[in-house]
């Protein structure tokens, strides 16, 4: 399969793939006699796998660091826990982030007649 086709099976895009690539995240493509990148099922699983770490948070250092433990000839288990514990505080921390963000918001939008709308009206004086 081609970096095309492979990109309308996955719904990652081209470039990314090639970037997932370069960066280290998937094996290097075995390329057919003109030059062109062959993939196979191989590929598909640690592509899907990458994007849906991508999806989850987690920075391509942190990600090409969990697929070399991976890679590794021994069993890296606790290392790859720990990869993954690091990954869930990073987004416990976003989550707490966005939650504080949107109950500002609830309460601005609570209070936007008795608080906000009068505030604002000051800034035009």
């Amino acid at each position: 399969m081609n970096v095309k086709e492979t990109s309308q099976l996955t719904g990652i895009p081209a470039d990314t793939i090639r970037y997932y690539e370069k960066e280290g995240l998937i094996p290097k493509i075995d390329r057919n006699e003109v030059g062109n990148r062959e993939i196979d099922e191989k590929i598909i699983r640690r592509l899907t796998f990458a994007k849906n770490m991508r999806a989850a948070g987690m920075s391509v250092k942190a990600l090409r660091e969990y697929i070399r433990l991976v890679d590794e000839d021994r069993d890296n288990t606790d290392k790859q826990k720990a990869v993954l514990r690091e990954q869930m505080t990073i987004m416990l921390a976003k989550r707490a982030d966005i939650d504080y963000a949107v109950d500002h918001l609830q309460y601005k939008l609570d209070h936007y007649e008795d608080h906000l709308k009068k505030t604002e009206e000051g800034w035009r004086d």
